[in-house]
């Protein structure tokens, strides 16, 4: 068995009630590859809406969840809440939360095995910016990203790593398919040496920046890309498009 193709969709702080209702109702009554794993993530206040109304097969993840099991962190949310809400997945490292609220690799380290250790599945995002990939450093800050997480984890079952190289995010410039291959190969390989064989070959790393319907079949094709992680692109119809990416 190869490794399961994994869509995700990370609606960020888009949505209201109605436009949720209507992706939710879109995604219902699609087609969808029936080998693709889909998970959407939409903003906290929607996650028991989006549960309750979107079909079974699909599942939701919170856009972030806080290490600690309960208590006085305002604003937070916990992984014994999100498992009581029937919520399975939750994305982490997003470059945003890195960025602008500072989140450090130990803090998103620290969270991931929390929410691993709760029973949420992770979406574990890492990449570089502009200056990095210039400077040449895209493998040492990748792998920073990654290593701090294995130092406190090593069963990685249930974790999807997302590479999304931060200048790709929204801007609409697309790693090339060389470019995207070329990290998750060497993410693939760390993996190996730092993990173990079967960690490597077991675990999907899939790619996020700019993906839409129109680049989607070529970056799937790469063998080492194993799904996409899919921003704005997710709220729209177009989305079920790259679910089907590696549909005939």
């Amino acid at each position: 068995m190869g490794r399961q193709f994994f869509v995700g969709g990370n609606f960020k702080m888009n949505g209201t009630i109605d436009s949720i209702k209507e992706i939710v109702n879109n995604l219902n009554s699609a087609t969808c590859d029936s080998n693709t794993e889909v998970v959407i993530a939409p903003p906290a206040l929607y996650l028991l809406l989006t549960r309750e109304h979107l079909r079974a097969g699909i599942e939701v993840a919170a856009q972030n969840v806080f290490d600690r099991p309960n208590g006085a962190f305002t604003g937070e949310i916990s992984v014994a809440q999100l498992k009581d809400s029937n919520i399975t997945w939750t994305v982490l490292g997003h470059s945003e939360r890195r960025v602008i609220l500072q989140e450090t690799n130990k803090f998103v380290a620290d969270k991931t095995k929390a929410a691993l250790d709760g029973g949420i599945g992770v979406i574990l995002c890492c990449g570089e910016t502009l200056e990095q990939r210039e400077a040449e450093k895209t493998m040492d800050v990748v792998l920073a990203q990654l290593k701090a997480v294995s130092d406190v984890q090593k069963d990685w079952s249930k974790i999807v790593v997302a590479y999304e190289p931060v200048w790709a995010i929204g801007t609409g410039k697309v790693a090339s398919n060389e470019q995207a291959q070329e990290v998750h190969k060497g993410i693939r390989e760390w993996l190996g040496e730092e993990l173990g064989k079967e960690v490597a070959e077991k675990t999907r790393v899939i790619y996020g920046g700019s993906v839409s319907e129109k680049n989607c079949r070529e970056l799937a094709k790469e063998g080492d890309i194993d799904g996409f992680l899919v921003g704005g692109a997710s709220l729209k119809p177009a989305f079920v498009d790259i679910i089907n990416a590696r549909k005939e």
